[in-house]
């Protein structure tokens, strides 16, 4: 059977989310997550279902991508299609090709899992392994050390305090109340918490947001960040922490998240808060020839 890309509708992206919860398990390299769709979220369900794509077989989704920005694909497929060479050699010729709507010419990246195939392929069309990243795991089969600061799960009526912190804490942010409730309206926040963390004079100093796939599988943190004003007094630890404690809530069997290598007080953070470092990934990149 012939793979057909597709731009999915709305009821495919609710396929796209339900098929990436499915290909979560431990042992399996982690690329695409639902809460990542989830995060994108914020932006409206149309804007999400623009940036996602599919690849499907006889009906099947095969394979899943989405465009975190105009000119990086993030990438990932069915665990049992990783080494299969026919979508793989299908996907390359879907991004390389920029009137198939996957990739603009230019400088252009993929993120995709490092046994997937499609990196054995893209090299034989130029392509060349870029920054790496390094993704961190937090196994939580055991109990979670309580945080040093006062959490709090936001509801619909504190999205404010939520939306003011994000901004707070990641420079350029445009975070809104009225994208935390479109980001908590999508179908991924079933399985989502935003959680603030309050110092002892009651100040928001952090927050996160914690996506789990689902009882027995591997939840992620997207994103977390400090109050700018705030940092340097073990707020990032505390604060992780508890995301590890609302994942193991949600019946998640690890938390895990990716930052840039070059990030090392990132990494550092999240090793303070009980995740491990694994292998450093790679994007695959495509320079403007």
């Amino acid at each position: 059977m012939a793979i057909d890309l597709e731009r999915p509708g709305l009821d495919g992206l609710n396929e796209a989310v339900e098929a990436l919860r499915d290909w979560q398990s431990e042992g399996v390299a982690w690329q695409l997550h639902p809460g990542d769709l989830g995060w994108f979220w914020r932006s409206g369900a149309e804007a999400t279902a623009a940036a996602v794509r599919l690849w499907r077989r006889d009906g099947r989704i095969l394979a899943v991508g989405l465009l975190d920005g105009a000119d990086l694909l993030r990438l990932t497929t069915a665990p049992d299609v990783r080494r299969d060479e026919e979508l793989a050699r299908r996907v390359a010729e879907d991004v390389i090709a920029p009137e198939r709507g996957v990739l603009p010419p230019g400088n252009v990246s993929i993120e995709a899992p490092k046994d997937a195939f499609i990196q054995d392929v893209l090299p034989e069309h130029g392509w060349r392994t870029d920054e790496p990243w390094t993704p961190l795991r937090r196994d939580l089969t055991e109990p979670v050390k309580a945080p040093d600061l006062r959490i709090e799960m936001i509801g619909p009526d504190r999205a404010h305090v939520w939306a003011d912190l994000t901004r707070a804490a990641f420079d350029g942010s445009t975070f809104t109340p009225e994208k935390w409730h479109t980001m908590a309206a999508g179908a991924p926040y079933a399985d989502g918490r935003c959680l603030v963390g309050y110092d002892d004079e009651d100040n928001a100093v952090a927050a996160v947001a914690v996506w789990s796939a689902g009882p027995g599988k591997p939840g992620i943190l997207e994103p977390m960040g400090v109050h700018r004003d705030h940092r340097g007094h073990g707020h990032g630890k505390a604060i992780t922490f508890a995301a590890a404690a609302a994942l193991q809530e949600l019946g998640s069997s690890s938390a895990g998240v990716n930052t840039p290598s070059s990030n090392v007080a990132a990494v550092a953070t999240y090793e303070s808060g009980g995740f491990q470092q694994l292998p450093a990934v790679r994007d695959l990149a495509r320079d403007a020839s």
